[in-house]
């Protein structure tokens, strides 16, 4: 996407002649599949939805824009990714290739440290010019909403950092970004040894100072054997809460903690990775409504074996989420469609199920489907045009982006 353009506005205009995916959007007007369309937009919002000959009067006289009989959906929504970060870690890489483990990586002083070394070291400047370019490679592929964590500073002033970068970027592309605090994502080089002493400055200190400056939306864990275990994880918890904050949190990736069913416990908004989540771990995000957030590219990445238990989860009738998980260590990954065909291929998912993933369900891991993963009246117009056919595209092609149109809050970022 070329951001230099300035946008255009279709406050006032309707799209027309489109077709519609049946599964993922929800009109006041049905839509057979395959006939032509109409979306009626005003002042950001849609205002109607349905069959293009059925336009109420009292829009027809808009301004009408062209839809090309192209296929509408929702705007795409990222809802897991690391993407404010300094330097990278391909060396990393190279040191898997050649067997190394995740964990034995982290031991000698790669993973999560070697990229906290690199953001703290880098000006807030630095860190927007290294993250552009990688937010518009999502945002050319119809990205409307995305959620950026923090977890690379370890300490209140590069914590700080990392989340007003965030923010900026939200407001230099015009797109929604969602703040996640992940102080606890890693023990920083000075607390080595001394896990409870951070998880106290985290709750008692960091966190409270970034909630009162209106930097944080929501609040993760790393919950695993090389970061914080349970009791730990559960006292951020506690200190989110009573800060009126939603918690979230990275679970069961390399093990069985039981974090999800704890993580559920408290009401969280989503449990991530979850390749060895247990029956009691699903039950418990069923009876709390958490989604379940599948994160093919870490999973690719380290070429990881555990599958996430699908049916287990589609049994229990568990919303799935799809995102990039865009990190510099496990998942570099820039195409949001290139992870719905990863969920379709190495996690068995269905096309319905891989495309809500990365629309409704994502939404709702963010809190936003008020907002985002859907076309309906009285929504806010964020939603992509695309050169194909049939739904079935976005996840079938990969290795290429295609020529898409997109609507973020009633404004074309792309035409």
């Amino acid at each position: 996407m070329t951001q230099a353009a300035t946008p255009s506005s279709c406050a006032d205009g309707r799209w027309l002649d489109l077709h519609l995916a049946p599964e993922l959007f929800i009109a006041d007007i049905p839509v057979a599949d395959g006939q032509p369309a109409c979306v009626v937009v005003q002042q950001g919002r849609i205002v109607w939805v349905g069959p293009q000959d059925q336009v109420p009067a009292a829009y027809a006289g808009l301004p009408a824009h062209d839809g090309g009989a192209r296929l509408a959906t929702p705007g795409l929504v990222d809802c897991h990714t690391h993407l404010v970060y300094g330097g990278e870690r391909a060396n990393e890489f190279a040191m898997r290739l050649a067997g190394a483990t995740y964990e034995e990586v982290a031991s000698a002083g790669g993973g999560i440290v070697s990229s906290v070394r690199a953001t703290r070291a880098a000006s807030e400047e630095e860190l927007i010019a290294q993250a552009l370019p990688r937010l518009d490679q999502l945002l050319a592929e119809g990205v409307t909403a995305i959620e950026i964590k923090s977890g690379y500073g370890l300490s209140l002033e590069h914590e700080r950092k990392q989340l007003r970068v965030a923010r900026r970027l939200g407001k230099l592309r015009g797109v929604t970004v969602r703040t996640t605090f992940l102080g606890a994502h890693a023990l920083p080089p000075e607390y080595a040894g001394r896990s409870q002493d951070y998880i106290d400055l985290v709750c008692r200190d960091i966190m409270p100072a970034l909630a009162a400056e209106g930097l944080i939306d929501a609040v993760d864990v790393f919950c695993e054997r090389i970061a914080f275990s349970l009791a730990e994880t559960e006292q951020v918890f506690q200190a989110a809460r009573a800060l009126g904050l939603p918690v979230k949190l990275h679970a069961e990736q390399l093990s069985n903690m039981e974090g999800a069913a704890l993580a559920a416990r408290h009401g969280a908004l989503s449990c991530d990775h979850i390749e060895h989540l247990s029956e009691n771990g699903i039950a418990a995000m069923r009876d709390a409504g958490t989604v379940a957030v599948l994160l093919p590219g870490a999973f690719y990445t380290l070429r990881d074996t555990k599958l996430p238990p699908i049916d287990g989860l589609r049994a229990a009738q568990v919303p799935m989420a799809v995102s990039t998980d865009h990190n510099p260590g496990t998942s570099p990954a820039l195409s949001l469609l290139l992870m719905a065909n990863m969920a379709c291929t190495l996690f068995r998912l269905t096309v319905p199920e891989a495309l809500a993933g990365i629309t409704r369900h994502a939404a709702r891991a963010l809190g936003l489907q008020d907002e985002q993963g859907l076309i309906a009246a009285g929504r806010p117009a964020n939603f992509v045009l695309w050169p194909a056919r049939h739904a079935a595209e976005l996840a079938y092609w990969f290795g290429h982006k295609p020529e898409c149109t997109v609507v973020r809050q009633g404004v074309i970022a792309k035409a």
